[in-house]
């Protein structure tokens, strides 16, 4: 357990506030962070079936895992025994068996059938045959979609979580530094990123490195006009730009940065698109305040890039916090032109400037919190272009 009982209640009041707003009664919460945030479980099984279940009315949430993951529930969570329920392995890959049946069985035996129960439709893992098993075990029983509602208790972070994020910032630069030594013309990218992942683990003195949700992204080439692409076996060229992407983890906190570093030559072009583009994200930071919405930070944002005549259509940033794979982004806020979420204290998000021109592109980013009177920078890394020369 990395936070302490008291804030664990506070993040099940402020869930269980929520559910009542909604006319919620039973909140059955399958995504990954979620289950992370409510009980303080972690470990490597959302595969499978698993997932936090709350009655607006309990003193703690119920964690549901394989029997097999039982032991690290007890380890982890913050839970008494009794609330850790279990499935046993004739669940496991014996369709059409499935471990929401287990699940149905638990809520009818708790009189819980007939409630309004409130369902993550749109969370990783929470498969159609998930939903399937608990519309047909559960006829009486009012489903509905909860739209994220554990997500957006999780949008403004206390303290605690504040500083593990600022520890995952200290790994997230330290990676960056490995990523501009390593890349140079003539090593495989997987060589390079070998060295970035051993950075990112192996951490600081004071606190190690763990897993991040999302690879290392290294396109390279003409690969900076895409997005999301990892390493392969291909190696760096001399007069190639590569993006860097990636996040030091501390107790699956993330702080994503990414980078830009060209090989050989200055390239004016480059040089230039790459300070338009952090011209375009300093605005957007300066008009982060408690106060300010999501859409006057994107409008700032956007105004440059008009004046610059760049043409960019997804969106500049989103909220993160807690981070396990497929994503360390929270589904809740999006930097974006539309979006009005208020930013308060301590609302956190990535904001990513990336620049993308048919065969090649540029690309900066920050993890930024928002304060009492503006906002600051969880990372300390030169924006620019980086050139080996």
């Amino acid at each position: 357990m990395i936070f302490t009982k008291d804030e664990y209640q506070q993040r099940l009041k402020k869930v269980q506030k929520l559910m009542q707003e909604k006319g919620i009664e039973l909140l059955i919460s399958h995504d990954t962070n979620n289950l992370n945030y409510l009980t303080g479980y972690d470990a490597w099984s959302f595969y499978y079936a698993q997932c936090a279940i709350v009655h607006v009315n309990a003193e703690e949430p119920l964690c549901f895992v394989r029997a097999q993951d039982a032991g690290g529930a007890y380890i982890k969570t913050c839970l008494k025994n009794e609330n850790i329920l279990v499935y046993d392995e004739e669940y496991i890959h014996t369709w059409p068996s499935h471990p929401y049946d287990r699940l149905v069985d638990i809520i009818k035996e708790k009189k819980w059938d007939k409630l309004s129960i409130g369902l993550e439709m749109d969370a990783h893992y929470f498969t159609a045959y998930c939903y399937e098993k608990i519309k047909q075990g559960l006829p009486n029983a009012k489903l509905k979609d909860c739209d994220r509602l554990v997500n957006w208790a999780r949008l403004v972070k206390s303290d605690s979580e504040i500083s593990y994020m600022k520890s995952a910032a200290r790994i997230s630069e330290k990676g960056m530094r490995t990523a501009m030594n390593v890349i140079n013309p003539g090593v495989r990218q997987c060589d390079a990123v070998g060295e970035i992942q051993k950075t990112l683990f192996r951490g600081t003195e004071e606190f190690g490195g763990e897993y991040s949700s999302i690879a290392t992204l290294l396109p390279t080439g003409k690969g900076t006009s895409a997005s999301h692409l990892t390493a392969t076996q291909d190696i760096f060229v001399e007069g190639e730009a590569t993006i860097i992407e990636l996040s030091g983890v501390y107790n699956r906190y993330h702080a994503p940065m990414a980078r830009t570093v060209l090989l050989g030559k200055p390239n004016q072009l480059k040089i230039d698109t790459m300070n338009k583009t952090i011209e375009a994200l300093n605005a957007g930071i300066k008009a982060i305040k408690p106060g300010n919405t999501a859409d006057d930070v994107a409008q700032e944002f956007w105004k440059i890039l008009d004046k610059y005549g760049i043409e960019k259509k997804s969106r500049t940033g989103y909220s993160i916090g807690i981070g396990y794979p497929p994503d360390w982004g929270e589904h809740t806020l999006n930097i974006y032109k539309g979006d009005m979420t208020v930013l308060e204290p301590n609302v956190c998000f990535h904001m990513i400037a990336v620049m993308q021109f048919g065969d090649w592109g540029v690309e900066a980013s920050e993890a930024i919190r928002v304060t009492e009177n503006g906002s600051e920078l969880f990372c300390n890394f030169p924006k620019e272009l980086h050139i080996k020369n």
